[in-house]
């Protein structure tokens, strides 16, 4: 999904955000911190996704920014380079993005099919993570090679859990960059649906994880497939079927081998927020790992 070879990494520091000018879209202009914040298009209350395919029904202590602006946010607020634009982000009502207590939610869809859930119960999550960390491993050699603060996964912030009724998996990954002295949490939900996956991804210090942890189980109370879109409506007779399952959902995220490394280490977070691993790229990324071509027609 990801054509971007490589995201360079950047720190940036948010102290003295009042004081400081960020670049505007149009070249040449610069605005304020205030400027820019005001410049956002927050939504509140029901939002229909783009493509129509997902809906937020958000209570008054969330917000939602669309693509355009949610892109505005991570490429000139937040330091990254410019990728594929997300569906919008989600942020708590109270916090600007700019504050250094700043957290947000990155949705995209993955459109590789209908995930069949049946592994989900069999699934060892013990030697998935060993995995995770030999692949984590492996990829770090690569970006040490290149300059970049080693990143390292050093265990479950939240051990994997799926809900078979909703058809929802969430877990959170324990994450240590560089000499960094706070570690990095990835904290994900994945909503099944009839033929792709709705991708939630919070960043934040591994500091946040008990604030993290609540609010995302309230997110994924709000964040659902619409009508017709939902796992229950999967249709075998014309809908295609995804060629990996529950345990590639999780394992995805840092699996990396050399060579995936560039599409699979992909956003920066600023200051105590530093990596997300993997918001972009997952599909290309589980493709690869398992040897995977695209199907023509869809899977009976």
């Amino acid at each position: 999904m990801l054509k971007k070879l490589l995201y360079s990494f950047v720190l940036i520091f948010l102290s003295g955000f009042a004081l400081s000018t960020w670049a505007d879209p149009q070249p040449g202009k610069q605005m304020t911190a205030e400027q820019f914040v005001a410049s956002l298009k927050f939504q509140n209350g029901k939002i229909d996704l783009p493509g129509g395919m997902a809906s937020l029904d958000m209570p008054p202590n969330f917000r939602y920014l669309g693509p355009d602006d949610a892109e505005k946010v991570l490429v000139n607020a937040w330091g990254n380079p410019p990728g594929d634009k997300p569906l919008g982000m989600i942020f708590p009502a109270d916090v600007s993005p700019l504050s250094p207590d700043a957290w947000g939610v990155i949705i995209t869809y993955m459109d590789d099919g209908h995930v069949k859930d049946d592994d989900a119960s069999k699934i060892d999550y013990s030697d998935l993570l060993k995995q995770m960390k030999d692949n984590s491993a492996e990829a770090d050699k690569e970006r040490t090679s290149q300059g970049y603060p080693s990143l390292l996964l050093t265990g479950w912030a939240e051990p994997p859990r799926y809900d078979s009724a909703t058809h929802k998996l969430y877990w959170a990954l324990d994450l240590k960059s560089g000499d960094a002295t706070e570690h990095t949490l990835n904290y994900k939900i994945r909503v099944l649906g009839r033929k792709g996956v709705l991708v939630l991804n919070a960043v934040a210090g591994m500091s946040q994880l008990p604030l993290i942890k609540g609010e995302m189980q309230k997110v994924i109370g709000f964040a659902d497939f619409t009508p017709g879109n939902r796992y229950a409506d999967f249709n075998s007779s014309t809908d295609k079927v995804a060629e990996y399952g529950v345990a590639a959902l999780v394992a995805g995220a840092v699996a990396a081998k050399v060579g995936l490394f560039a599409k699979l280490f992909a956003l920066l977070i600023a200051a105590k927020k530093l990596v997300v691993v993997g918001v972009l790229a997952l599909v290309a990324g589980v493709r690869k790992l398992l040897g995977l071509k695209k199907k023509e027609s869809p899977a009976e």
